[in-house]
């Protein structure tokens, strides 16, 4: 359906009470997305490999999703009696294709099982489009080309949901994210590795970094579960929805906004020559104008905002976050 075929405004029931199951509720946005649901009035039941304290507010269950049967997710999915379930898992390096993909399969198995399988918010990645032009806004009619093993075994899986949601399988949206800034970030990500190494930096010595020369969207992890909370919720609209702040910002400007917000001089940053190898692409601005619309979502953070609480949580926190999202 495009956006000229679905004019109409989407039904936004009122608010009330939600059985909703988080996979992947101790990652980064995971986590993010539980307190998200429980803040809005709805019932939620984390689900992870392994338990953290970070979910402690939450129903638990422990389960692989993407070792285990489809039979086995949808016998959890039936007795929790779920209304909405969202995916929140995200792999690296050895497991891009274990969580990105083969947990997608193990999913869309188990809601066939269903008798009434409850709606799915997916998260995509922005990175599934792949490069894009300097100026272009990223929006959902650009045709995919991811330029990395990341962005292709994302694309899988949103291309799988995509077909089945459209093809009658089930109720669903995927949600193309940008990458994330705000508070507890994850730590293989540049900034969240950087946040902690200002932790405890020697000013006088200062940090030498290697800055990619580029411009990306950044959105906060709070505004990405809110249009996470927003998607459950409504009632029809396209499958596809891209989520970022649909600005282009700087490295540097970006690296700036950290150090400020670290209360450390600008000096403490020492910029080096050399190459940056990054799974980002060096232009990323998202088009956000099909969010607005069917969601009623815009971005409410700054990038100075979301750059304080980054720094408040990373140095509050006394144990560093896994690499991985379960």
């Amino acid at each position: 359906m495009t956006d000229e075929e679905n004019t109409e405004a989407p039904l936004m029931p009122p608010p009330g009470s939600f059985r909703v199951a988080v996979l992947g509720a101790t990652g980064c946005m995971g986590r993010h997305i539980c307190a998200a649901f429980t803040a809005e009035g709805s019932e939620v039941i984390a689900i992870a490999r392994r338990y953290a304290p970070r979910i402690a507010a939450h129903r638990f269950q422990s389960l692989d999703v993407a070792g285990s049967t489809s039979e086995e997710l949808a016998r959890v999915l039936a007795e929790e009696n779920i209304d909405v379930v969202v995916n929140a898992t995200l792999g690296w390096g050895d497991e891009l294709h274990y969580t990105n993909v083969q947990l997608v399969e193990r999913l869309i198995g188990a809601l066939a099982l269903l008798q009434r399988p409850p709606r799915l918010v997916h998260l995509g990645t922005i990175h599934e489009y792949g490069p894009v032009p300097f100026g272009t806004s990223i929006h959902e009619g650009i045709t995919p080309d991811p330029a990395n093993p990341y962005g292709t075994t994302k694309l899988t899986a949103s291309q799988m949901i995509l077909d089945a949601v459209r093809n009658g399988a089930f109720d669903g949206v995927v949600l193309r994210v940008a990458n994330t800034l705000g508070p507890h970030p994850a730590l293989e990500s540049f900034f969240g590795s950087l946040a902690v190494r200002l932790r405890g930096v020697d000013v006088a010595a200062g940090i030498e970094l290697t800055i990619a020369d580029a411009q990306r969207d950044y959105v906060d992890v709070r505004d990405a579960a809110d249009a996470v909370v927003r998607a459950a919720r409504i009632t029809r609209a396209d499958p596809l929805v891209n989520i970022g702040c649909g600005q282009a910002m700087g490295v540097r400007q970006l690296v700036h906004e950290l150090v400020t917000a670290a209360g450390l001089p600008a000096e403490t940053i020492r910029e080096q020559r050399g190459e940056v190898h990054s799974r980002g692409a060096d232009w990323v601005r998202v088009d956000i104008s099909r969010a607005a619309r069917l969601l009623g979502w815009h971005p409410r953070f700054t990038i100075g905002e979301s750059m304080r609480a980054m720094w408040d949580t990373v140095t509050a926190d006394q144990s560093l976050p896994p690499r991985n999202a379960d």
